[in-house]
């Protein structure tokens, strides 16, 4: 494959400045704004639901929903210097690497192709990674999390299942689909508003989705065979509690005593859960077509 190692990094706002320009009306016309609900629930969430999306934001959500649209593009240098950014970001390296290689799997991707992945989420999905990596005050945390995510062991084979390895890029766009979901649902509408800013709502949202699944996953011993269950968790905490997550991010920012000390969420049910040793393959995350009545399935 070719390499883009000398173009230089970019900065999340220069990123979106170019989608912010860039023509994405053939991933505008896949957009569907929001779930669609009929019947009794359509009532309940009139009733009940969240707050609707002040006018102002709605070219915002639009933005991001196109950008989860939009494939990665070999042939758009932004797209790339993106990817190339987040390597060196998580790697500690200088130099760029090829387009295509083993090297993404070391990152979390399932092949040599990051845009393989991307379905589900499209660029939003590397944009969100890209915010992560270059926030200065989140960067040590993206690493840490890198470092969990390629967690090895000396131990005997009899214990490979405590090995606390897992996929971090798929991993971050899962995070991001389920952040997506929340938004389609309008669970986000309501902290949308109150800060009117919606992509900036996503990001910390996603950082601390990421913050909680990192932090469970440390201190509870999670394995690869309990990601499903995690993750369902994570999905269920993201769209009825996004304030308590946000909250969560801005104590680990402050470095208050909250911070490190998040307390410990109660073990999962031995029903809830995924049974020791049973395989969970991330294999074609995003390739599902989402459920759009009701509660919306993990992909």
């Amino acid at each position: 494959g070719t390499s883009a190692g000398a173009a230089p990094p970019i900065s999340f706002n220069e990123a979106l400045q170019y989608f912010q320009t860039a023509d994405l009306s053939e991933c505008r016309k896949k957009v569907r704004a929001t779930v669609r609900r009929q019947g009794l629930a359509a009532l309940i969430h009139f009733l009940f639901g969240p707050p609707r999306l002040q006018p102002q934001l709605q070219g915002e959500r639009e933005l991001a929903l196109a950008m989860a649209q939009c494939g990665l593009d070999d042939n758009e240098r932004v797209h790339m210097r993106i990817l190339q950014t987040i390597y060196k970001k998580l790697t500690h390296s200088r130099l760029g690497c090829p387009r295509y290689g083993a090297h993404w799997e070391e990152l979390g991707f399932q092949g040599a192709d990051p845009g393989t992945d991307l379905r589900g989420t499209g660029m939003l999905g590397l944009m969100q990674i890209l915010y992560f990596v270059m926030d200065s005050q989140m960067l040590p945390l993206a690493q840490e999390i890198f470092r969990l995510s390629q967690h090895e062991t000396q131990a005997p084979v009899l214990t490979l299942l405590l090995l606390q390895n897992f996929p971090f890029c798929i991993m971050s766009i899962n995070i991001t689909r389920i952040v997506i979901q929340a938004l389609r649902e309008e669970r986000l509408s309501r902290e949308c508003n109150r800060r009117q800013q919606v992509i900036a709502v996503l990001n910390d949202l996603y950082m601390a989705a990421f913050l909680q699944l990192y932090r469970v996953w440390k201190w509870q011993h999670k394995t690869i065979a309990d990601s499903g269950f995690l993750l369902k968790e994570l999905e269920l905490s993201t769209k009825k509690k996004p304030k308590q997550l946000l909250k969560s991010l801005e104590a680990y920012v402050n470095r208050s005593p909250a911070a490190d000390g998040l307390r410990q969420p109660s073990p999962p049910s031995p029903s809830g859960g995924s049974r020791a040793g049973e395989e969970i393959s991330f294999t074609g995350v995003c390739d599902l077509q989402v459920e759009l009545e009701g509660e919306a399935r993990l992909i």
